[in-house]
């Protein structure tokens, strides 16, 4: 399957597996980045970034930047009913976590990964 078909054919939840782990490497990269060392300190500081209520809100700190297909991506993956909510996160937090890796997935499969990086270093500027 070539990418732009995936990209119009995959349901949210896909994306949203996807994005998960594109969102984590960003993060790990960054953390590495920062000059932080050792493996425990930095899967600590990585475990602050990758929950349901901080990607909602690193969502909320970016949703204006945000073109209308990148919109549409997180629509999808927000609205995609293969969801199943954990006890750390209310419903609506988990949705638009989802959607925020929905978005990272399609950026990244869509080779725009300097939007990507702009919108997570947006999003995370006072963390990072």
């Amino acid at each position: 399957m070539e990418i732009e078909q995936l990209l119009c054919t995959a349901d949210g939840a896909s994306l949203a597996y996807l994005g998960d782990c594109v969102f984590e490497l960003w993060v790990r990269r960054r953390l590495l980045l920062s000059g932080l060392t050792g493996t425990g300190a930095l899967n600590e500081a990585a475990r602050r970034f990758v929950t349901a209520k901080n990607q909602c809100a690193a969502f909320r700190r970016i949703e204006g930047m945000l073109t209308e297909e990148e919109q549409a991506y997180f629509r999808r993956g927000r609205n995609s009913p293969h969801l199943s909510v954990p006890r750390s996160a209310s419903g609506a937090e988990y949705r638009t976590a989802s959607g925020f890796e929905t978005l990272c997935a399609a950026l990244y499969l869509d080779g725009k990964e300097e939007r990507l990086d702009e919108l997570l270093t947006a999003a995370f500027a006072k963390e990072l």
